[in-house]
């Protein structure tokens, strides 16, 4: 069985990581950040002469250094996300808010339209017809749809 030489095996574990890197920025999330650190530091010790693979001490120095580079990748993950929850909106939480009507809203149809902020929604009146343009605020919701009233 033939082995790989120091810098072969160092350059193909750099290679590896940087590919594993690129799959991370293609696809954030997949945490291939982490094993590409590994691969990157791995090859970096291995051009340096440091033979990890054959000695038990070695096998400790790539320990370490993996579970030290596991550490700081995480880290920088977890300052790079965001801490507050995702926004989450229902139409529960549209009572009370108002918006305009994009097309005529009747009180026995949803087929009326309420833009709400960057969001239209479809709406029935709970009074008389309401007309494109009018203002509204939203008084419920029912099923899949809002409830509305004219603004004055």
């Amino acid at each position: 069985m033939v082995l790989l030489d120091g810098m072969t095996l160092g350059w193909s574990l750099i290679i590896l990581g940087a590919l594993l890197l690129l799959v991370e920025v293609h696809s954030p999330g997949f945490f291939a950040a982490v094993p590409a650190t590994i691969l990157i530091i791995f090859g970096i010790l291995v051009l340096l002469g440091l033979d990890i693979f054959s000695y038990p001490w070695g096998v400790i120095v790539a320990v370490v250094v993996a579970l030290g580079a596991s550490a700081v990748t995480i880290t920088m993950y977890s300052r790079m996300t965001p801490d507050n929850a995702p926004t989450t909106l229902s139409r529960d939480s549209l009572v009370g808010k108002e918006g305009r009507a994009t097309r005529e809203i009747d009180p026995d149809t949803i087929r009326g339209k309420v833009m709400i902020g960057t969001t239209e929604w479809s709406a029935r009146s709970a009074g008389p017809k309401i007309p494109p343009g009018a203002k509204v605020r939203v008084v419920s919701s029912q099923g899949v749809h809002i409830v509305v009233e004219e603004v004055a």
